[in-house]
């Protein structure tokens, strides 16, 4: 393989900070962080979804993912923000969703070297690929699909 071929040793992830952990996310699906806004709420909608946000046009659904993977009973929204996720599995009516998060997001790069996985968790979390090491900080790597389809399903359930 040519230099000009090779694999980039670094990527650049997010580190979303929630209740309880953190969520790393690739930067590529970042598209953007706003301040927290009261969500229209969703009728029927599980604990985790906390309804729509008003977003470039968009109905955006906001989730606690916390509460998702039932880590927390509940997010605080107190001085919060939402990282806006682009939606990769497809779905037509979701091209974009909400993660609250307690604080700002930071960018932090990993190599193979500062991503290990974390061997002293053996929780299985809804929505939770992996539980990692980044930098010798505990995250949870997100099953993004599993999410989407978590959120398509609820929105469906509520219409």
């Amino acid at each position: 393989m040519s230099a000009a071929q090779a694999l980039p040793r670094e990527i650049r992830g997010v580190m979303l900070p929630v209740t309880g952990g953190r969520v790393l996310v690739p930067n590529t699906t970042m598209a953007e962080v706003i301040t927290y806004a009261q969500p229209a709420a969703i009728a029927n909608a599980p604990s985790w979804m906390l309804g729509r946000l008003a977003w470039r046009g968009w109905g955006l659904p906001v989730l606690a993912f916390s509460v998702l993977a039932g880590v927390a009973e509940r997010e605080p929204a107190e001085n919060t923000r939402v990282a806006i996720l682009k939606a990769l599995s497809g779905h037509a009516r979701l091209p974009y969703f909400g993660v609250l998060c307690q604080g700002f997001p930071r960018l932090t790069l990993i190599s193979e070297e500062t991503l290990v996985t974390d061997e002293a968790s053996d929780t299985v979390l809804t929505g939770v690929r992996d539980q990692v090491r980044v930098h010798d900080e505990s995250a949870w790597i997100p099953d993004l699909g599993a999410i989407e389809n978590l959120i398509v399903g609820a929105l469906a359930a509520a219409a």
